[in-house]
């Protein structure tokens, strides 16, 4: 007898990045592609030094694309930061020879704080922290995404 469940849509392996100018926080999904979770931080010193350390979780991982926080301004527009975030994306993204995906992380930031708050820490006492969670709340927003628009190009099966 046929399976009649459709099948599962392939798990793309994907890096959550929240790039700052001194830290950028670093998210994978679990093998499911269902749940994000934040890895590591990378202290930023040279473009050279931020790629090794990128480049080596993106071998361990398999990872197929780099997922980037965008942070645009509360009005839509692309200002400054969001520019920077661009132009070192696009470089990453060349030498990594990876696709790049932008996601609004309007207010990430803000969340990872709320929830290290809820955690009762101090987020002062643990910026790379909140760089990790808002890569993790960044990454979910594209997993989620992805999986919404996956669901509504299915075939129903008959």
């Amino acid at each position: 007898m046929p399976n009649s469940q459709s099948p599962t849509p392939k798990c793309v392996s994907a890096l959550g990045l929240d790039v700052g100018r001194k830290r950028i926080g670093v998210a994978g999904c679990d093998r499911t592609g269902l749940i994000a979770t934040g890895i590591t931080t990378v202290e930023r010193t040279s473009f050279q030094q931020d790629v090794e350390q990128i480049q080596q979780l993106v071998n361990e991982r398999e990872v197929q694309v780099l997922v980037i926080g965008l942070p645009y301004s509360m009005d839509g527009s692309l200002g400054f930061q969001a520019k920077q975030v661009q132009k070192f994306a696009t470089r990453l993204g060349k030498v990594l020879n990876l696709p790049v995906e932008y996601v609004d992380e309007r207010l990430t930031s803000f969340q990872a704080e709320q929830l290290l708050i809820a955690e009762n820490r101090s987020p002062s006492r643990h910026k790379a922290l909140i760089d990790r969670k808002a890569a993790a709340l960044i990454l979910q927003q594209w997993l989620d995404a992805r999986r919404i628009s996956l669901k509504s190009t299915e075939v129903p099966a008959e």
